[in-house]
């Protein structure tokens, strides 16, 4: 066993080195399989990670991410790789009966029954040389994963105070959630266009009126929005041109109150905000990301040759977002001035006061934040994206969306 810890930890070393070859890696790998031809028959492999879990949790990262960061970089299977090793250790920790709910949501979406990297091979029924190189890869690339900010206490400061989190749903009524989860629902399963976008478009409006009446009530009530009511999250953005779709979920965010810091080394953003509007994006995202990329296949479909270039690709998903804001924009603000029709001048400071909290979070999260500049793009992409972006549904009654 300690011939294949060496030749483990060896192998990691040099799958984590840029340009490394694969011939270089399957020498380590011919060597493991004469030591252990069944794929950590001992439990070697498990050992290290399971050692490697708790070091990355104290490091700020959580479940979801681990497992988005292995599939982006070395490949979906390894994913589900190191997502058997989190539930196993979740199963022994007992992590049901002492993680917040965020956490334990992440371990509900981990693909597959297996526990143990013996396990996640045998379920795989790969050729035990492929098995071993994803081993090695995934060792190698979480013992070179940097700290990220800690958006949830890591397993070290679990308490039962965290069982009894707040979360979106316990700041909605059951009415108006059940409404809006049945609104969704139905815009979902139905076949008609005109249905689904006004559907979606009524429940964005349930949504965004509680979330304003919502933030009125806490001001009479004497509780001002202060940062220590701002929560944050992690999207996860797969490639291709993860950073122009984050350009879509900055888009999503800048209209809706919500901060985007983008991690662009691993496909990560981070939005900061208070709950409801988290969730008002985080919907918005996945419909706009949806829609963006039908909406550029059939653009690159009909600009040719010309359409599978990056360059296209990538202008038509920063134009989109761009036109995406403006539009985003102009219907936030009609939503606002029908509010101030019923709280009167006492809503603007309010929605200000709710902004500064989130700033002031940002800048204690991320105090050495920055701005990116832009990438090349190509101006036929970025004319075809903005187009798009004027035809996309944003789940709001179209005759507010014109114009701006």
């Amino acid at each position: 066993m300690d011939d294949v810890l060496r030749l483990l930890m060896a192998g990691a070393r040099l799958a984590a080195q840029p340009g490394v070859t694969g011939q270089e890696l399957d020498r380590v790998v011919d060597r493991l399989l004469l030591r252990d031809p069944a794929v950590d028959s001992h439990g070697v492999a498990q050992d290290v990670l399971l050692e490697l879990l708790p070091v990355l949790w104290e490091g700020g990262w959580q479940p979801a991410d681990l497992t988005h960061v292995v599939r982006r970089k070395v490949s979906a299977r390894a994913g589900r790789l190191i997502g058997a090793v989190i539930s196993g250790e979740a199963v022994a920790a007992d992590v049901a009966g002492r993680a917040p709910r965020a956490w334990t949501a992440q371990l509900a979406e981990l693909d597959g029954p297996a526990r143990t990297v013996a396990g996640w091979w045998r379920a795989e029924q790969v050729a035990p040389a492929a098995a071993w190189r994803d081993v090695l890869r995934v060792v190698g690339l979480l013992r070179g994963l940097p700290r990220l900010e800690q958006l949830l206490p890591p397993p070290s400061g679990w308490s039962a105070a965290l069982l009894a989190d707040s979360g979106w749903e316990e700041a909605v009524d059951a009415r108006a959630l059940s409404r809006i989860r049945g609104l969704l629902a139905k815009a979902e399963s139905t076949e008609f266009e005109a249905e689904a976008e006004a559907l979606t478009a009524k429940a964005q409006e349930l949504m965004a009126r509680h979330a304003i009446d919502t933030a009125m009530l806490g001001q009479r009530a004497g509780a001002p929005a202060t940062a220590g009511q701002v929560q944050a999250r992690r999207l996860h953005l797969d490639d291709p041109h993860a950073e122009a779709k984050a350009a879509i979920v900055q888009a999503a965010g800048s209209a809706n109150g919500v901060r985007v810091v983008l991690l662009p080394a691993f496909g990560i953003a981070t939005l900061v905000g208070m709950p409801g509007d988290l969730d008002v994006v985080d919907l918005l995202v996945t419909s706009l990301l949806l829609q963006s990329g039908r909406s550029l296949a059939d653009a690159a479909h009909l600009a040719g040759a010309r359409g599978r270039s990056t360059a296209y690709r990538r202008g038509f998903l920063y134009s989109y977002a761009q036109r995406i804001e403006e539009r985003l924009t102009a219907a936030r603000d009609s939503v606002r001035r029908e509010a101030t029709a019923t709280y009167g001048s006492d809503l603007a400071p309010v929605l200000a006061g709710r902004q500064a909290a989130v700033d002031r979070a940002v800048e204690e999260l991320f105090p050495s934040v920055r701005r990116r500049s832009g990438r090349a793009v190509d101006p036929d992409g970025w004319h075809a994206g903005r187009q798009a972006a004027d035809a996309a549904d944003l789940g709001t009654p179209r005759e507010r969306l014109t114009g701006g």
